[in-house]
């Protein structure tokens, strides 16, 4: 193949790029580490202000039409559906960097090919109405994803959703978690993108024509297909995007139109931006360089761009946003790590990302997370600590674990999920409520809520005490027996959602010859840790209802808790992850993607605690769940450290899809002022992930302040108060009551 050498590549090194799609080998020819301070960043603009300030009324008014501002219900969401729409119209040329879902700021889109049943019923839940006539094309003339999985559904499959033994389940909207490499769109411009996408599919099925072969050709096309109409949502807006963008605004610009046309056409769990700060600090660079660009103007284009990625909105049901903490849309964006060859990749640009916190105030999107190593420069270590000090907006994640499985381009596909940028997607799969698995085993698989028959008829626990062996040998049996379920249900999902919903756009954007990771999830860790811990180091006695199955239970004596840095507890948790692990992966996968699983909760653990009775832990029976891998409410008692050491046992290479650990401090645990505060966060991150720990959520208030704001919404200070719940961000005053509570009950360490 020839090498390509446009114009707009000028001051740019490196060789391989330009004979091949290769975004990696650009960004390691021509990025600039920075080990200075934050001295040079600017505050906001006029413009960014006038901006924000427009969009903060909208954003006011939303909350107060009950969290939906405006809702199409005639126009079918394409890239090319609408005109060019601005946050507010008297102020578009403020704007440097363009482009909306819809026409108008905060307008949900009309997205029928996930499940036309939820696009209405998301529509009316708002007092909207979807035009009969669209209706009825995509009632009786389409078939829409959430429709082929349950006419495909077997009756065992609708029993173990309907119990929420499996929750969360991406059948009735976009499963999300594909991240395109919207660099690409920036770097070569799209003219270039179709000529590759076009060679790949010459190519593709010289032999015979078997199933994924045409498969393959067909989803090509539908590739080239939407990199086309890139180019023409693009005109809408004044654009020429078919060659490679020449300066820092318009890499910006270019880049957010390939994470436009995925927004627009997919309404995805989760919609993640991808590691793009060090790729756009390049072109940053050059410009500041030749003299075209201040550093004011540079911070201005981050914050506008910055501004958008808080905007994406997505039409969903009630019971989405209940089921998923809030309105998330998870677009994740990535900061610092270390290259391949032993250079820190923090450039100016990850200040400058941090520093829209500052300017704009806290937010739970973009979803910011810090690819975290001690070796990173400490000026840089020290900023992040006082940003999230500050705004608790922060994840961070152990680059030092995740480089070795993923190198050093990976993005963050959802919450704290690794994927290769542009060589690899990830089929999302949900949550298996393991501790409701465990109630399984005890009650013979009766299920304690619905007060049904779900999985086989297996015999119950009938002694009056538990024996820890027992209770093993039963629990062995239903973890098999979910993973089982739980895989088949995903092949399903997963083969009707290419079949009826393709990611074309971000496909487009990915290597055709793409890897594929299978990601499964647990749910109710923690409480299945403490439950076997009980049974195993106390005495538990079962409380039977009156037809013999186990209701309630009581604990005679002490038993050591996960989360106080104690093995006894800790390892039960080691065994619980790869036994669940192994079961999982004795199984088919679909496409023979690589399965994984994570501790996480992407769904609410409000959600999942309805759904499950008392557990032998003395967790009160329809309570909520502790987060992800976090340690159950109340059970740690040795401080901070102690609860991270116990997280920090846990094999990241067991848990590929991620282990997420939420933590609430108060800031007084930190120190007494700023000088105390920062570098003690810093030395806690260093130790944590020294140990081999894969995420931290850093939440950094009182619970007096949660309760003021949940007591107070009005007030002007928590109009952007943002928390973190579990590996993403939140509004704290978008969350429902119980939301709230179950936030306000979990442990606040006054110590460290």
């Amino acid at each position: 193949m020839t090498m390509k050498n446009y114009d707009q590549w000028n001051g740019f090194e490196g060789r391989l790029w330009k004979e091949e799609v290769n975004v990696r080998d650009f960004i390691q020819n021509n990025y600039t580490p920075y080990d200075g301070d934050e001295s040079f960043l600017t505050p906001a603009t006029d413009a960014t202000n006038k901006l924000w300030g427009a969009l903060q009324k909208l954003q006011k008014q939303e909350r107060a039409k009950g969290g939906v501002l405006d809702c199409e219900t005639k126009v079918v969401s394409s890239m090319t559906a609408y005109g060019p729409g601005y946050i507010d119209q008297e102020l578009k040329d403020l704007e440097k960097v363009v482009g909306l879902q819809t026409d108008k700021p905060l307008k949900r889109a009309f997205m029928p090919y996930g499940g036309i049943k939820m696009a209405i019923k998301a529509a009316e839940s708002y007092g909207y109405e979807i035009d009969k006539e669209l209706q009825h094309i995509f009632t009786s003339y389409m078939t829409t994803h959430n429709d082929a999985v349950f006419a495909a559904y077997t009756p065992e499959m609708r029993l173990a959703r309907k119990t929420h033994i499996v929750t969360g389940l991406p059948d009735t909207y976009g499963r999300g978690r594909i991240v395109g490499d919207y660099r690409r769109v920036a770097l070569y411009g799209i003219d270039y993108l179709i000529e590759q996408k076009e060679n790949d599919k010459l190519n593709a099925g010289c032999g015979a024509m078997y199933d994924e072969v045409i498969r393959v050709r067909e989803e090509i096309s539908m590739q080239i297909k939407a990199l086309k109409e890139m180019k023409a949502m693009a005109k809408i807006y004044g654009y020429d995007i078919s060659k490679p963008a020449a300066n820092a605004r318009e890499a910006c610009q270019w880049l957010y139109f390939g994470y436009l046309a995925a927004v627009k056409t997919q309404n995805g769990a989760a919609m993640s931006v991808g590691r793009i700060s060090t790729f756009l600090d390049i072109y940053i660079e050059r410009d500041l360089r030749n003299g075209v660009l201040t550093e004011t103007e540079a911070q201005e284009i981050i914050d506008h761009m910055t501004m958008k990625f808080r905007m994406v909105k997505f039409a969903r049901i009630p019971e989405y946003n209940q089921l998923f903490s809030g309105d998330p849309t998870w677009a994740t964006l990535e900061l610092a790590g270390i290259g391949m060859d032993g250079r820190h990749m923090v450039t100016k640009n990850d200040f400058r990302f941090l520093n829209t916190l500052v300017n704009m105030g806290p937010s739970p999107e973009p979803n910011i997370t810090v690819l975290y190593d001690k070796d990173l420069p400490e000026t840089f270590r020290r900023f992040a600590s006082k940003i999230s000090i500050d705004t608790s907006s922060i994840q961070y994640e152990n680059d030092r674990v995740m480089k070795p499985v993923w190198g050093d381009d990976y993005s963050i596909c959802c919450c704290v999920s690794a994927t290769q940028t542009g060589k690899e997607i990830q089929f999302f799969g949900a949550r298996a409520n393991l501790g409701k698995a465990l109630l399984y085993a005890i009650n013979g698989g009766f299920d304690e809520k619905h007060r049904i028959q779900c999985g086989p008829k297996m015999e119950r626990i009938t002694s009056e005490y538990l024996d820890y062996d027992e209770v093993i040998e039963k629990y062995k049996f239903w973890l098999d027996w979910i993973a089982d379920i739980y895989v088949n249900v995903l092949n399903l999902i997963h083969y009707m959602h290419d079949k009826y919903y393709y990611e074309a756009a971000e496909m487009a954007l990915i290597d055709t010859d793409v890897r594929r990771t299978f990601a499964t999830g647990i749910a109710g860790f923690s409480h299945v840790i403490d439950s076997l811990s009980a049974i195993k180091y106390a005495k538990v006695k079962v409380i039977r209802d009156e037809e013999g199955y186990a209701k309630d239970f009581e604990i005679e004596g002490e038993f050591p808790k996960y989360g106080n840095d104690d093995d006894r507890a800790d390892n039960i948790g080691l065994w619980l992850l790869k036994t669940f692990l192994e079961d999982v992966k004795k199984r088919h996968t679909y496409r023979n993607a690589e399965a994984t699983t994570s501790i996480l909760t992407i769904t609410s653990n409000v959600v999942y605690g309805k759904a499950t009775g008392a557990m032998p832990d003395g967790r009160p029976a329809w309570a909520p769940f502790a987060p992800g891998a976090s340690p159950s409410y109340g059970a740690e008692q040795n401080g901070l450290l102690a609860s991270l050491n116990s997280v920090a046992k846990i094999p990241y290479h067991w848990a590929l899809d991620g282990i997420s650990n939420t933590q609430t401090m108060n800031p007084n645990a930190l120190g007494h002022n700023e000088d105390e505060r920062i570098p003690n966060l810093v030395n806690v991150m260093d130790g944590y992930f020294l140990k081999g720990a894969h995420h931290l959520n850093v939440n950094v208030f009182g619970t007096d302040k949660l309760i003021d704001a949940m007591e107070h919404p009005e007030k002007e200070e928590y109009a952007n108060f943002t928390i973190r719940v579990s590996g993403y961000a939140v509004k704290f005053i978008d969350l429902t009551r119980e939301q709230q509570l179950d936030v306000i009950a979990r442990t606040c360490h006054a110590r460290l």
